[in-house]
């Protein structure tokens, strides 16, 4: 062992007092120099040594990565070939489906809606639904779908189920789900809603709005093509509403325990009536959809799941506009809403009856959606 500078080198003793002699000390430097060199050598190949564990650490990421988009990308696939290919009941067509994946699209947006919302949806499709050839028009030119959202009911093949295929015969604007519909049902409908709309039509976003609410396409559009270069977003109105423990009350939330003491506020989420995530989203719900934890309130849910995640939330007032005069006098100041409801209602009160005023109140215009350049 060397032990050279401040730590003493060894020499021998005569009678107890140190002698060092001229070829001792010749010696002991030759001695110094061997152990300078040594731990210069030692010094060096320890840097080469981080070195190559630093590049060996940016190699195992980057190819984590690589394995990790590429995952996503098989999942998506498999998705899309087990829901075209399994008889799920898919309004869409296989030769539709085939088709559609050729080409991108800017967003699909899903109308929740239920059986018993047969005048919500007429309601829809006469004020912002493009129908007919506009409709396909819409998907055409502007890479734009719009789909009513509906599973079967208990009894597939029931009058239920029956009446949804005779409307969808007449109008060819529903998505059919593999799910059995109820309303506490919802944060599983969602879950298949974005799984099913990710694997048929390869979209930059994917929006989510309930049957009772306006909503003005081309706002939208422009509202979510500023983000369009950003891989991963979650776009809707964020809140944070009470965890509500008392059994009975409306949005009761069984495992309230989970939020902590009693009353205590939900994690930050986009509230339900309308909201929009990215593509890298919805190929992630697809893919872990199995262990994705579903609560008793589907926003809750939605949120939940992006807990953890890197994801941006972004919190835009314009997707939750007041019905008239709210959203008209933003409209008069140009500041166009994307979606208008009244808050009492989670929805348009009444929106079979009303919807039509606020569409003529609050909508941005036909002409809008076909000027527009997305």
């Amino acid at each position: 062992m060397c032990k050279i500078g401040n730590r003493m080198g060894t020499v021998p003793e005569s009678k107890g007092i140190m002698q060092t002699t001229a070829v001792e000390a010749e010696k002991l430097k030759l001695i110094s120099e061997g152990c300078n060199l040594k731990a210069k050598e030692e010094k060096h190949v320890s840097k080469d040594i981080i070195g190559e564990v630093f590049k060996t650490q940016h190699a195992i990421q980057t190819f984590d990565k690589t394995i990790s988009n590429l995952e996503m990308e098989l999942a998506a696939a498999r998705a899309a070939q087990e829901s075209l290919l399994s008889g799920s009941p898919f309004s869409t067509d296989v030769s539709t489906a085939e088709s559609s994946s050729k080409r991108k699209y800017l967003m699909v947006i899903g109308i929740n809606t239920a059986f018993s919302s047969r005048t919500r949806r007429d309601s829809v499709r006469a004020t912002w639904m493009p129908q007919g050839e506009k409709r396909k028009k819409l998907e055409d030119e502007k890479g734009i779908i719009v789909r009513f959202v509906i599973g079967h009911s208990a009894t597939t093949g029931g009058i239920l189920d029956r009446a949804i295929e005779a409307e969808d015969k007449k109008h060819g604007d529903f998505l059919r789900l593999d799910h059995v519909e109820g309303y506490l049902e919802l944060s599983a409908k969602t879950k298949i809603y974005f799984a099913t709309a990710v694997a048929l039509w390869d979209a930059d976003f994917y929006v989510k709005v309930d049957d009772d609410v306006h909503v003005n396409i081309a706002t939208l559009g422009e509202t979510l093509v500023r983000h369009r270069k950003k891989p991963r977003v979650y776009i809707g109105c964020m809140k944070s509403g009470p965890v509500l423990s008392q059994k009975g009350v409306r949005y009761h939330e069984p495992e309230h325990w989970k939020f902590g003491e009693a009353g205590n506020k939900y994690f930050r989420h986009a509230t339900g009536q309308l909201y929009a995530i990215s593509k890298d989203m919805a190929t992630y719900i697809s893919i872990n959809q199995h262990v994705l934890h579903k609560y008793a309130n589907e926003d809750v849910s939605l949120g939940s799941w992006f807990i953890g995640l890197d994801v941006e939330h972004i919190d835009d007032r314009r997707l939750c506009c007041g019905t008239p005069p709210d959203c008209e006098w933003k409209a008069q100041a140009g500041n166009i809403c994307v979606a208008s409801f009244d808050w009492s209602c989670s929805g348009i009160c009444r929106s079979a009856n009303r919807i039509k005023e606020v569409h003529r109140r609050c909508g941005e215009g036909e002409n809008a959606l076909w000027s527009a350049t997305f």
